[in-house]
């Protein structure tokens, strides 16, 4: 069901067969997830909110990239990041492995997200000190929670093979999870998105976009 696959900056992602794309830009995994959750996303929001934990919700878990690099992120910085993702077709912890990320953060890190990745899914789990995840085995329409959240990461699979997480109904369902003034990122920008986000109270930025992309989204809620 899902093959690795290098791509251009010497990362790996893996090709989902099933939906017929890969979980990262082919033009680089690392550079993608670096550039718009972490920069665009984490580090905007650390100085947005100055508690010192941040909360974060994402759709779409996938190979955990961009979990492992927040918290790695955190880290450095002796910040607490309580973080929740909704995953529908979680990857066997083998596949997971297999992904090379370890290359990138520290080897504590590393090895506790891959040790407690199955129990993560059925219970929050301490991955390092004032590190939580918490993987939902859900779909994001399932999914309600009086949590709200600093944060969103909403990194589904492109509207070309999913376009039912990139309706108006299913951002604003998304969307309802964050706090006033909490931040939605993502890799994608289109008019119908940005309508979307505008219609149910964000201010957007159109943001300079990964490699391979011109353009970026993120999106503040007003109230």
């Amino acid at each position: 069901m899902n093959r690795i696959t290098p791509t251009a900056d010497g990362s790996n992602t893996l090709y989902n067969e099933e939906i017929g794309e890969h979980y990262h830009s082919k033009h680089g995994a690392l550079q993608e997830s670096l550039h718009v959750f972490i920069k665009a996303g984490l580090e905007h929001t650390a100085g947005c909110f100055p508690d010192r934990q941040i909360k974060v919700l994402e759709v779409g878990f996938g190979t955990g990239l961009n979990f492992l690099l927040s918290a790695a992120w955190c880290l450095e910085r002796n910040l607490s990041l309580s973080y929740v993702s909704l995953e529908a077709y979680p990857l066997r912890g083998k596949e997971l492995e297999s992904t090379g990320y370890n290359a990138y953060i520290p080897d504590s890190l590393w090895q506790s997200t891959t040790l407690n990745y199955g129990k993560a899914m059925q219970q929050t789990s301490e991955i390092a000190a004032g590190i939580q995840l918490r993987i939902l085995h859900t779909h994001l329409h399932r999914y309600d929670s009086p949590e709200r959240f600093d944060l969103l990461y909403y990194d589904a699979f492109s509207v070309q093979h999913q376009p039912e997480m990139w309706t108006d109904e299913i951002i604003a369902h998304a969307c309802q999870f964050l706090k006033p003034g909490g931040i939605f990122v993502t890799y994608a920008i289109t008019g119908k998105l940005k309508r979307a986000l505008q219609g149910i109270g964000f201010h957007i930025e159109k943001l300079p976009g990964a490699p391979g992309k011109r353009e970026m989204l993120r999106a503040t809620k007003l109230s």
